[in-house]
């Protein structure tokens, strides 16, 4: 299954202009990096590279029109002891480039066919594999459809659980109109709404405001809720975990669906988090992952 088209900027100059505010935005980033590009057969995905030289990868997947800079409150602590990859999906506004020949990532298996390359490009095994909102379906996805290369995932406030709500939509335009208000006043509102993305730092809103603007995505559409079957089928080690006020899940019924269904999940709601909880409570969701990875090192394979 393809698209007709991908998503693409108006013009070169507008590209051009997100780009050099991407690049502003990753310097966010604490410590050095490396960049790469790895070619697949839907498109060329830009992968950020950072943190130890040794010990099992942490891979991060982005939301829906975010890009890596996201992470920015997670690399220090993932990356003390881990190799950390961040990768720019392919139907994002980010330096990944989509082909018009294949026409982007259309269903779950594409999906699982580009990530599996992406990481198998990057001669990774063995990856945990963390993915917030979109990205943490793209988690779900890889584990049902893929999960060859996975020691482990983490979906974090994910797509796929349930169908996406119309208070989601009204939640993003919501966050879009917050932007407006006097930068003073956004961390406030930005609590208010549970939408951290209004109080962080300019740097990392500029690319996302300007792709807003300029940024012509495919028609991707929203994430297909995975069947009972699916998520039972899955047999790696899994941690979920919801925002309290999420504006995207209804993190009881979600956490009561997950428990149920995937095999020795690990899952909790964060407290005082909404959709964007590496945001929001940056310290908790990185104690919890590192606890959830590093505990991993000890215990057999649950896919073997």
């Amino acid at each position: 299954m393809t698209r007709a088209s991908v998503g693409h900027f108006v013009s070169e100059e507008a590209r051009a202009k997100f780009l050099a505010a991407y690049d502003r935005a990753m310097e966010l980033w604490p410590g050095p990096r490396e960049e790469m590009d790895v070619e697949t057969a839907y498109g060329t995905v830009h992968v950020h590279r950072c943190g130890a030289r040794t010990g099992e990868p942490i891979v991060l997947l982005h939301g829906h029109a975010g890009h890596a800079s996201n992470w920015y409150p997670q690399i220090a602590a993932l990356g003390e002891n881990h190799p950390v990859y961040a990768i720019d999906t392919l139907d994002d506004p980010g330096r990944s480039v989509q082909r018009a020949v294949a026409a982007g990532p259309a269903g779950p298996a594409e999906n699982a066919a580009w990530l599996g390359e992406v990481l198998a490009g990057l001669g990774l095994e063995r990856v945990h594999l963390v993915g917030l909102s979109y990205g943490g379906w793209l988690a779900l996805n890889q584990a049902v459809h893929a999960p060859d290369r996975l020691a482990s995932i983490a979906p974090l406030d994910p797509g796929g659980i349930e169908k996406v709500p119309a208070r989601f939509y009204a939640h993003m335009i919501g966050g879009l109109f917050g932007m407006l208000a006097p930068r003073p006043l956004r961390p406030a509102l930005g609590r208010l709404l549970a939408n951290p993305a209004l109080g962080a730092p300019p740097a990392m809103i500029a690319p996302l405001m300007l792709a807003v603007r300029t940024y012509k995505p495919n028609t991707r559409p929203a994430a297909r809720p995975f069947t009972d079957e699916e998520l039972g089928s899955i047999r790696l080690p899994v941690l979920v975990l919801l925002g309290r006020r999420s504006a995207l899940l209804r993190p009881r019924q979600v956490l009561a669906r997950v428990t149920a269904l995937i095999p020795g999940v690990r899952a909790e709601i964060v407290e005082r988090a909404g959709h964007g909880l590496n945001l929001e409570r940056p310290e908790l969701v990185n104690e919890r992952l590192l606890g959830f990875v590093d505990a991993l090192r000890a215990e057999p394979s649950r896919s073997e």
